[in-house]
């Protein structure tokens, strides 16, 4: 989700999408009930603080948001493979971009960095792929979502009940203005995507202004996600781990970041750096391999697990820790992906659609960010190539689109 997404998105993955019950629409409230649901909010709001006057300035006009329910229920029938959500989190345009932002916000980055001891490359790739380094922050308004979600016939309304009083309590301190407290569906906003619960426990204000703005303002954005891992227990000065190289005879049951043991225990298997050379290192360490015995893998260590927290989930967890290493000027992943139909970057990706499009297909704007309609229209080539109708945004379907 971001988007990604979601702890900031930790809260997500606890359980958001799963808590939602999948109930047609028909079956959710009528409008009729919203106001009444709202009424009956504002008591709790008021017990944590929050004025009337803000409290009606806040919810003036909000309606119940059918969009919100159906993206709460979508249950996308194309997983993406790991090699794809690498591809677009972790491309040359996001290191370019990256390098710059953090040329930009250098100030911002040391001062998070001196203050929290999470190192500013780290810092960095949790911006830059929570909202491509505050350029996409989301446009769902936070209080409209929430309030939608938490008078919904949904097991989590409770939850987002909680959300929307912290989204209020944010309005009510006049950290953020109302209209710039925008982001997902399921309200995680800000330029690295804190749930409004989480804000009120981590966000820091790194600008000496005396508001904690994670979305206007980057060095309490950074400042405020390098608490979010300080706190997770981050290691100054321990790596997050390592690209490695398993021995066929490797038992894929014992991977998993969870199974940490001693980097000596990885060696005694005949587990390697992806290069050949001894691992090193101290410390408990565990070994992913998100693609099986075939992919990639990776030693990784209790820094790892601090980059996992922010969104519960293991590819994510990679993305920030490989993109990291590519801002430090390290290489990326270097063994093969498993498959013969090669990912492609937001450029490439950017280049299907504009193909498609020229082709008739209504994909929208070439934005690299593929959604359904393009899904439907790369069917509709595979199909008419011969080929499986995936709706995959692979190399295979970009290069029979260039070669006419």
């Amino acid at each position: 989700m971001p988007k990604h997404p979601t702890g900031p998105r930790t809260v997500r993955a606890l359980g958001l999408l799963a808590g939602i019950a999948a109930l047609p629409l028909a079956a959710l409230p009528a409008r009729a009930d919203f106001d009444s649901c709202l009424a009956g909010i504002q008591g709790q709001a008021a017990a944590a603080g929050v004025s009337a006057q803000t409290f009606r300035s806040a919810t003036s006009g909000i309606s119940f948001d059918d969009k919100v329910i159906e993206l709460s229920q979508a249950q996308p029938e194309f997983k993406t493979p790991i090699w794809d959500y690498m591809a677009a989190l972790v491309d040359d345009e996001r290191v370019e971009d990256g390098r710059a932002a953090m040329r930009q916000h250098a100030a911002a980055l040391a001062q998070a960095e001196g203050r929290y001891g999470v190192d500013r490359y780290t810092i960095a790739a949790v911006w830059g792929v929570e909202s491509n380094f505050g350029k996409n922050l989301g446009k769902m308004p936070l209080v409209q979502s929430l309030a939608t979600l938490a008078c919904s016939n949904n097991r989590r309304r409770d939850f987002f009940r909680g959300e929307l009083i912290a989204t209020l309590r944010i309005i009510e301190r006049g950290d953020i203005a109302p209209e710039r407290l925008t982001g997902s569906w399921a309200g995680a906003f800000g330029q690295t995507q804190f749930m409004p619960t989480t804000y009120h426990r981590l966000a820091v204000d790194g600008d000496g202004d005396g508001r904690r703005d994670v979305v206007d303002s980057v060095a309490d954005a950074v400042g405020s996600t390098a608490n979010f891992l300080h706190v997770a227990k981050w290691q100054n000065g321990q790596v997050w781990g390592y690209e490695v190289k398993l021995p066929r005879s490797f038992n894929v049951a014992a991977a998993g970041r969870k199974n940490k043991k001693p980097v000596a225990h990885w060696a005694s298997l005949g587990v390697t750096r992806v290069d050949g050379r001894p691992l090193s290192g101290e410390g408990p360490t565990g070994i992913i391999a998100p693609a099986g015995i075939d992919g990639p893998a990776f030693l990784v260590t209790r820094n790892f697990d601090a980059i996992y927290s922010y969104n519960a989930a293991e590819s994510y967890g990679l993305a920030i820790a490989v993109l990291s290493d590519r801002l430090r000027g390290k290489a990326g992943v270097q063994a093969a992906w498993p498959t013969d139909d090669p990912p492609l970057s937001r450029a490439e990706r950017r280049d299907l659609q504009t193909r498609l499009a020229a082709r008739g297909y209504d994909v929208g704007e070439p934005d690299g960010k593929v959604g359904q309609k393009t899904r439907d229209a790369i069917k509709d080539v595979e199909r008419r190539l011969g080929m499986a109708p995936t709706g995959r945004p692979g190399g295979k379907v970009l290069e029979a689109l260039r070669g006419g």
